[in-house]
């Protein structure tokens, strides 16, 4: 395994408001408490330390939500731990993709963890517990429905509607047979078996993905928790009546939103009413009077929007930093003012590793064309005039006659005062100019016609690293890599992944 690191702004595949917040721009200074050093954890720690936690009610609501799952000894000492009030988490969260969706998801969790165990060595009198947060209340079935395996797209085929966490798997086995037949060439079936147990023995998606993630992580002592909760939402109930009821959080977010949209453009709307109605089968926007005994007696039925969770998740948890993508980023940068207006910190906001896993085969045809590991971000059409210029450069390159013209029609210029002479003489510059460099292309046409093999090698290469023109991460399910590294994929991006390192990590399996 060989860690090649990238500077995020050399893949072209991030936003400006994420390189910015990675080089700790002052101008997102307003918008957070501290940018993810080290040493500010500490100052983040004195922070949440302020906050008031019921860490009983979560500590019990843990070991519920947990009870019927085969806990590791350190997951069940990180749940008891956290009633102690020098126990900090660091969190990070996803919706219930089946099967557990695109790479990122695995990525997003191994960086939570590896966060913690970097905080404990660093600071010795406190206790770090890693927390998955499920987005059970998430109603977009769409978004989760389907993994990309073997080049294939498999979907999980169901009418239902609502909040997903609650919905029934009874007809999920057509599903799996799909995936079964993804893996018929491989001998290994300990992860249909593990698809199986978590999808076929288990009532409805919140139960099979806590069981399936616990399965994975268990052992690193992750955290599960569901917050589409009676008893954890009834912590809450302050904050869904100042929404509803009087739309306190509305002028905040519009001025920050406001403040933060002169850079980049904000990430999420914003609304008077930032909470669902949930029932069976629904999750709408609360448009109608509601009565305050109604969130009293069933805060339960009240699902945080977006710019709510967060809120709600920094209010439920003695939390000291959010693990997440750039989009999660951006839309937590809108919420520094609503956040202050309730006295809860926000937390230290920490960019999930990115990752490209590259086979030694794959890396060594890069090599073999000329290229290093930065060029594969470069379009097909980049790549292909690259690969030309190469290997063909003294055939096609014009720049001594391009420069050579320059010089003459220079010399051409200085004979002459006239500002009308001049004016004529620049356009013709600019015409033969543009002919040279139009002639240049033409050569490098016809070269690429002479290596077309080469080319479509490339091509196929691009394909196999940005399946669907997406980042690999963001397209391929996490098995279909694992099964051909021996079930120890996890083990070695563990080791690949800094959540505090600023790169881009092309690993080589």
């Amino acid at each position: 395994m060989l860690a090649h690191k990238l500077k995020y702004k050399d893949t072209f595949q991030f936003s400006n408001l994420i390189l910015d917040y990675l080089n700790e721009d002052k101008k997102l200074k307003p918008f957070i408490n501290y940018f993810p050093r080290k040493e500010n954890f500490l100052k983040q720690i004195k922070l949440k330390e302020k906050q008031k936690i019921n860490r009983n009610v979560l500590v019990n609501v843990l070991k519920t939500q947990n009870k019927s799952l085969k806990l590791s000894k350190k997951t069940n000492d990180n749940i008891s731990l956290i009633s102690y009030k020098n126990t900090f988490t660091v969190t990070t969260g996803h919706q219930l993709c089946l099967c557990t969706g695109p790479l990122y998801f695995i990525y997003k969790i191994i960086s939570t963890i590896n966060l913690c165990e970097q905080l404990a060595e660093l600071n010795k009198g406190y206790n770090f517990v890693p927390v998955f947060w499920m987005a059970s209340e998430d109603h977009d079935l769409e978004e989760i429905n389907h993994i990309n395996l073997f080049k294939k797209k498999l979907k999980w085929n169901t009418d239902q509607a609502g909040v997903v966490g609650e919905m029934s798997l009874k007809n999920i086995e057509e599903f799996l047979f799909e995936i079964k037949n993804s893996f018929k060439d491989f001998s290994n079936n300990k992860i249909l078996s593990m698809f199986e147990e978590s999808y076929l023995k288990h009532n409805n998606l919140a139960d099979a993905t806590r069981f399936l993630v616990n399965e994975l992580f268990g052992k690193y002592g992750l955290v599960i928790i569901d917050a589409n909760c009676k008893e954890l939402k009834q912590q809450f109930i302050k904050q869904i009546k100042k929404d509803i009821f009087y739309n306190t959080y509305y002028e905040y977010l519009k001025k920050t939103t406001d403040d933060l949209s002169k850079y980049y453009k904000p990430q999420a709307n914003i609304r008077k009413i930032n909470f669902f109605e949930i029932s069976k089968g629904r999750r709408e926007y609360i448009t109608d009077d509601f009565k305050k005994k109604k969130i009293e007696n069933s805060p339960e039925i009240f699902s945080p929007n977006v710019l709510m969770r967060p809120l709600y998740q920094e209010i439920i948890l003695p939390n000291i930093s959010y693990v997440g993508g750039g989009a999660e980023i951006s839309y937590w940068l809108q919420l520094k003012s609503v956040f202050d207006l309730e006295n809860v910190p926000l937390p230290i906001l920490v960019l999930r590793s990115s990752i490209m896993l590259i086979s030694s085969k794959q890396k060594k045809v890069l090599m073999k064309k000329g290229f290093n590991l930065k060029d594969i971000f470069l379009s097909k059409e980049e790549l292909h005039k690259k690969y030309v210029l190469n290997n063909f450069s003294k055939e096609i390159s014009l720049n001594k006659e391009y420069k050579k013209l320059k010089e003459i029609y220079e010399k051409i210029r200085l004979k002459t005062s006239d500002v009308g002479l001049q004016s004529s003489l620049q356009a013709q510059i600019h015409k033969q100019l543009n002919w040279v460099s139009n002639f240049e292309k033409k050569i490098i046409r016809e070269k690429k016609r002479e290596c077309t093999n080469s080319l479509n090698q490339i091509d196929k290469l691009k394909e196999q690293l940005f399946p669907n023109n997406k980042l690999q991460e963001r397209n391929d399910n996490f098995f279909q890599h694992n099964i051909s590294n021996n079930d120890k994929l996890i083990e070695i991006i563990k080791g690949a992944i800094d959540p505090l390192s600023a790169n881009f990590v092309v690993l080589e399996i």
